[in-house]
């Protein structure tokens, strides 16, 4: 029997009436018929941060596959420590792709077998090839493509292209930028240099996580004329300093209201009015919008830096586990997530299934860039943009295609870490 074959099967055998109609015949079928005898009695451990970590999920997996998801959601720095310092407390780890660079050494996840992923030929070349065109150069920073793949099951370094064995598969990305109260600034903002901008003193905000507050202060230095980095997403030791030191100075002078760790905390400060231009996440941007509150996802002129997720497993899962995680794997890939999750301004790695379970203004609004035709809800119903509106930076390729960095892990990790507990303790 072919993995493909098999995995069809189990699928068939999941489905109510359609299952008890396949176990009348299936004393041939072996390994599919253990599966949905058994299928009830598993459970999977998945942590990961609130992005995508939602209970909705999990409803929906119970329902469709019939076994359990648990699912805990921490902030990113907790992500990383649990899945390198905890293997045992977790099957799934859905982590960013720069925390892979971490946790990948430490030999607490399993490479995983392309062959066993139905739409890996689907999947964005963002996280395969780099490029999101072929005519696309690959973003600095920790690009997913970089850190996606191992030469082989067992393989404890990162492969320079593609192979058959990931180390994580794709399931959620973005590109980022800085919020703003359109309404409380009165002006166009093309930049992200006007985040130091003394005109916003003591009413900006940044995102107090190391490996990415930095990313966004080298957008901004940048922007500045201050540095010019040899990568930012790998500085060295004096490119940190300059940068830190650019930006002690402005928090010194009272630039910031705030440094913000959780989704909640943004919002509430641009809901409040307290703060009117930050790092924000798009679904933040979503949640004050939400509450008829104006609220806009900057594209700025240096481009976005951006983010990207995927699921890795646990070196420790086996056996019919290991058989449910895959399966979980293809059916997230398979359409429903994806809409539920472009739905909140993310993005799928295998947009074409989302679109399926979008309507074609909800595809048209978030994916091509269109002026919604009517009302665009939020998962729960909430109107979130009227008829007329367009998505904050146009389309998905006109989004993804000004990505200048990604998220990062850098080689002087910890002299950076210890220099940003510097700057928010001064």
């Amino acid at each position: 029997m072919t993995g493909t074959t098999q995995r069809l099967n189990r699928r068939s055998v999941l489905k109510g009436a359609a299952a008890t109609a396949t176990l009348a015949g299936a004393s041939t079928l072996g390994a599919p018929m253990i599966w949905a005898q058994n299928i009830k009695n598993v459970t999977l451990r998945q942590f990961g941060t609130g992005v995508s970590n939602l209970n909705d999920v999990g409803n929906k997996v119970k329902e469709d596959l019939g076994f359990t998801l648990e699912m805990t959601a921490l902030d990113s720095d907790s992500v990383t420590q649990r899945a390198a310092t905890q293997p045992n407390s977790f099957d799934i780890a859905d982590i960013e792709y720069w925390i892979c660079k971490k946790v990948w050494p430490t030999g607490n996840l399993q490479a995983m077998d392309v062959s066993r992923i139905d739409l890996f030929d689907k999947i964005v070349p963002i996280f395969t090839t780099g490029k999101l065109t072929p005519e696309s150069t690959v973003a600095q920073g920790t690009a997913p493509s970089t850190v996606g793949f191992v030469e082989g099951p067992d393989g404890t370094s990162f492969a320079t292209e593609p192979t058959n064995w990931m180390t994580l598969i794709p399931t959620i990305y973005n590109a980022d930028t800085l919020g703003i109260r359109p309404d409380l600034i009165g002006r166009p903002i093309n930049n992200w240099s006007e985040l130091l901008n003394p005109e916003f003193k003591g009413k900006a905000s940044l995102l107090d996580i190391s490996s990415i507050g930095i990313m966004d202060m080298a957008m901004v230095c940048e922007s500045m004329g201050e540095i010019t980095y040899g990568d930012k997403g790998n500085m060295t030791r004096s490119e940190i300093d300059q940068t830190l030191a650019i930006f002690t100075e402005a928090k010194k002078a009272g630039q910031f209201r705030a440094f913000w760790k959780s989704f909640d905390e943004s919002v509430n400060l641009m809901a409040s009015g307290e703060v009117v231009i930050q790092s924000m996440w798009s679904p933040a941007i979503t949640a004050v919008r939400s509450k008829g509150i104006p609220c806009v996802y900057q594209p700025l002129e240096e481009g976005y830096r951006s983010w990207g997720g995927g699921i890795g497993l646990s070196k420790s899962l086996s056996g019919l586990e290991l058989d449910a995680a895959y399966e979980y794997i293809n059916w997230y890939l398979s359409g429903w997530v994806g809409g539920y999750l472009m739905r909140q301004g993310y993005y799928s790695a295998v947009p074409e299934t989302s679109k399926g379970f979008m309507t074609p203004n909800e595809w048209g609004f978030w994916f091509e860039g269109k002026p919604a035709t009517a009302d665009i809800l939020n998962p729960q119903g909430v109107v979130m943009e009227t008829a007329g509106a367009v998505r904050d930076g146009g389309s998905f390729y006109d989004r993804m295609g000004a990505v200048a960095c990604w998220n990062a892990v850098m080689d002087e990790n910890q002299y950076m870490v210890r220099k940003w507990n510097e700057f928010i303790a001064a």
